[in-house]
């Protein structure tokens, strides 16, 4: 079966986000474009894509369509995807409703769209699929611009070269021995701001004759949805006519499609880890099949859950990428992993050698912060069997909420170890749906402090904290014993309670804890 999440996966995060995926979604068929102003005809499966559609109210009308004729699966471009109507629309009617990156090319898209599809149909993964074709690809490019031709990706390694590289000149036949541009050519290049171009997305670079003898290059981008996937780079004789030089830039498209596609098959079966990863976290999976699958030994293990801050969209998933590739250096394997709602969940062993809890804990609070924000966090889940990890799952995010509402002083912490925090939190949860501190005399203490900010709250607190032991509870707060027996005297003052009555302190102490950690 051809889901909707297995080609969204497949075509990748830069152009496709998932907004509305229901449990039960028919199988994908084909793709269809909903044509402006007339009813649309479909097929069960089809994704349907919506180009002409302007408004919410179009958006909304053409989701309800699409779920009565068995659509798997709407296609959207910001804002409309994620308009609160167009939403309702989608799960009402039990269909996926997916969002299109805003510069993605809607023609591209189809193309890739059928093209992943028929991949996934024809299920080739354990070939390197793609690569004839991109050669061939290079070949049509060369002839093309006239030139010999490579095709490199973002780390400057050749993918994919034209025939005729003898008419170039030794820094192309070192590129091509070494299947990547060598290092002092390409700081060469780089000093000409050569890289720096094609991040800006320019659509040609033309570089001149170098005085080493390098000869000039014609430069494209390839770029799809806004990302850079790569470069080509043509040995030229001198300038180029404006003609040759559109006529090279306008195969970048097609090059990226390829790319993709390749890209998409080479990943294909992390991406089969991570879906089958997402069913055991979801407790969907049957253990012995993600044991085998997995390749997870028999022994119990952790689900950790980490959050990266810092980016939205591409920027935050390229954080978590990062993220894993310094945390697989940091302990010397890359752990099983995969992503929901935008955070990294990881399962590992837990023991304390090569690859377990304890390692990857330790490479977890070592991490800095991001150039763009805080250092991540983590939470791991209590140990336990393969088919008990979605126990785990549900422990690490309980233990993650702790984190982010800033509760723990901790940046990494353990379920089973954060007992006495998750206990006061569950109960202040508790207590906060009962409204207890809307009870007695705490409201009018809530009340004054808010006025007149003298801290009796956090002073009642404290000194319930620290029974007989003044000095304690001032150290607390920062500030003298005298102070502290000076605010209890003026609090009692305002609302007389009984703080002899171990019933009133038991009582006063619940509100406080329900206050402080719900």
């Amino acid at each position: 079966m051809v889901s909707v999440r297995s080609v969204v996966d497949r075509v990748g995060p830069t152009l496709l986000h998932v907004l509305q995926l229901p449990d039960d979604s028919p199988a994908v068929a084909d793709v269809v474009i909903a044509e402006p102003g007339g009813a649309v005809t479909l097929a069960a499966g089809d994704l349907v894509l919506g180009v002409a559609t302007t408004g919410p109210e179009d958006a909304a009308e053409l989701v309800k369509q699409s779920a009565g004729q068995g659509a798997a699966a709407v296609l959207l471009k910001p804002p409309l995807a994620a308009k609160p109507a167009v939403k309702r629309a989608a799960k009402a009617s039990g269909i996926a409703l997916v969002q299109v990156h805003a510069a993605t090319s809607w023609a591209q898209l189809v193309w890739l769209l059928r093209t992943v599809l028929d991949a996934l149909a024809d299920e080739s993964d354990n070939l390197d699929p793609g690569s004839g074709d991109l050669f061939r690809l290079a070949d049509a490019v060369a002839a093309v611009v006239d030139a010999p031709v490579t095709i490199e990706d973002t780390n400057s390694r050749v993918l994919a070269y034209s025939a005729r590289q003898d008419l170039t000149d030794p820094a192309r036949v070192a590129t091509i021995m070494g299947r990547r541009i060598p290092d002092d050519v390409l700081a060469r290049f780089r000093s000409r701001g050569v890289f720096r171009e094609l991040s800006r997305g320019r659509q040609t670079i033309f570089v001149p004759a170098q005085r080493d003898g390098t000869l000039p290059r014609l430069i494209v981008p390839i770029r799809m949805g806004g990302e850079l996937l790569g470069s080509m780079w043509a040995v030229v004789a001198g300038p180029v006519s404006d003609e040759r030089a559109a006529a090279f830039a306008d195969a970048a498209p097609v090059v990226a499609l390829h790319l993709l596609r390749r890209r998409a098959h080479t990943d294909a079966q992390r991406r089969a880890s991570a879906e089958l990863l997402r069913a055991v976290l979801e407790g969907r999976a049957n253990p012995r099949k993600a044991m085998a699958e997995l390749d997870l030994s028999d022994e119990p293990h952790r689900v950790v859950v980490i959050e990266v801050t810092g980016g939205d969209g591409r920027d935050a998933e390229g954080l978590r990428l990062a993220l894993l590739e310094r945390i697989s250096q940091g302990i010397g394997s890359r752990p099983v992993t995969t992503e929901l709602a935008g955070l990294l969940y990881a399962v590992v062993p837990d023991r304390a050698g090569a690859g377990g809890w304890a390692e990857l804990r330790q490479a977890l609070a070592t991490q800095p912060a991001s150039r763009r924000g805080g250092a991540p966090r983590a939470a791991a889940g209590a140990p336990g069997e393969i088919g008990d990890l979605s126990v785990s799952r549900a422990q690490a995010d309980e233990a993650l909420g702790l984190l982010r509402a800033e509760l723990l002083a901790e940046r990494v912490i353990a379920f089973d170890e954060a007992w006495t925090a998750l206990t006061l939190h569950r109960g202040a949860t508790a207590a906060s749906a009962a409204k207890v501190a809307e009870l007695g005399p705490l409201g009018a203490l809530r009340a004054h402090d808010e006025t007149g900010k003298a801290g009796y709250v956090e002073t009642l607190y404290a000194w319930l904290r620290h029974p007989g032991d003044p000095r304690a509870a001032a150290r607390e707060l920062r500030i003298h014993p005298n102070t502290l027996r000076y605010r209890m005297r003026k609090l009692l003052e305002l609302v007389p309670m009984d703080l002899e009555d171990p019933d009133v302190r038991l009582a006063l102490i619940t509100q406080l804890v329900a206050v402080r950690w719900s």
